[in-house]
């Protein structure tokens, strides 16, 4: 059988909420990605860790990787900063020590205070943040130091639901800045483009589970994805996206990467129709062909997606439950 990952040499997968939520593996997770004769490399938008640390924590729950297989927005943040400082010039970390270590990494000095007139200010996610890590990191700023955020997200996912993100403080310094910072993680390019390049990619396709920065991100490179509905975006979230954040895949959960490639491809699917009138897309299923809710799903996006002029979901027929309670709860 040929599946949809035996098309790609490399996936580009995300980690909160792709493969893990928290400590713990998505169910099936492990399983789904073992296998296949592609290179895996993990891309994650959160800075708070080393890639050391994430690839322990990796195979603490049965993924097969290390150190070199995963790229965080941290590490693409630091290159970014050399690549525009002299060596060896400050830079205020508002982040983790992994986000220090990273700095130091490139020839850069890491330092937690606006004294001394440092050249920039890197922001990543640390749970620790206050007031005053983010009044120095202003005080640089207004200061004309150059600002990189490693990310934007506004939330981040853990077992009891989702939190602040790393973004939710970046807007907390814009607010008392007015300045903008450069992105290096999803949706912006430079972690993608850093991913293609190391992993030596001629055929990738990334993995996650948000529209606005997986596959945000992977429609500002021109890269395929898929979207896996295990983390933060929902299905209804899937019909309602806007064109730079719609993927070419959508699925439950990674086991689709192990199924045919026509299994999620957005598009009409037999026995299913989606028509849109008087604002609502209805979803149909004319009970010539076994029930698939995922098929109900690309058939709505096929449709959805080409449509304006829509605000409610209906789902009609005779089994569709399991899809109606997916698209009528919101």
């Amino acid at each position: 059988m040929t599946t949809l990952r035996s098309a790609y040499d490399v996936l580009l997968l995300d980690l909160d909420g792709t493969v893990y939520q928290g400590e713990d593996p998505i169910v099936g997770a492990v399983e789904a990605l073992k296998g296949g004769s592609e290179k895996q490399y993990f891309v994650t938008n959160n800075a708070s860790r080393s890639p050391e640390h994430v690839a322990a924590h990796l195979r603490r729950l049965g993924f097969d990787t290390s150190e070199e297989f995963v790229v965080t927005s941290a590490q693409v943040a630091a290159r970014m900063l050399a690549e525009k400082l002299t060596p060896g010039a400050s830079v205020v970390v508002v982040g983790t020590e992994a986000l220090v270590d990273e700095i130091s990494n490139v020839g850069l000095t890491p330092v937690r205070s606006a004294e001394g007139s440092p050249a920039a200010v890197v922001q990543g996610h640390n749970v620790d943040t206050g007031w005053k890590a983010l009044a120095e990191a202003a005080f640089a700023i207004r200061a004309g130091a150059i600002w990189v955020a490693t990310n934007i997200d506004a939330t981040l996912p853990v077992e009891r639901g989702l939190a602040p993100g790393n973004g939710s403080m970046v807007a907390a310094v814009r607010h008392a800045t007015g300045a903008e910072p450069d992105v290096a993680g999803k949706p912006a390019a430079p972690i993608m483009r850093d991913a293609i390049r190391l992993s030596s990619a001629s055929a990738p396709l990334v993995v996650g589970d948000r529209l606005d920065t997986d596959i945000a991100g992977a429609n500002t490179t021109g890269i395929p994805s898929l979207l896996v509905l295990s983390g933060v975006s929902s299905a209804v979230d899937a019909l309602r996206a806007i064109e730079s954040e719609r993927p070419t895949h959508i699925g439950f959960d990674l086991d689709v990467l192990n199924q045919p490639a026509d299994v999620s491809s957005v598009g009409a699917k037999p026995g299913w129709s989606a028509t849109v009138g008087a604002g609502v897309l209805t979803v149909a299923h004319d009970g010539s062909t076994p029930v698939v809710a995922l098929d109900g799903l690309l058939t709505a996006a096929s449709v959805g997606w080409a449509s304006t002029g829509w605000e409610t979901i209906e789902v009609v027929g005779s089994g569709v439950d399991e899809l109606r309670d997916l698209l009528e709860a919101r």
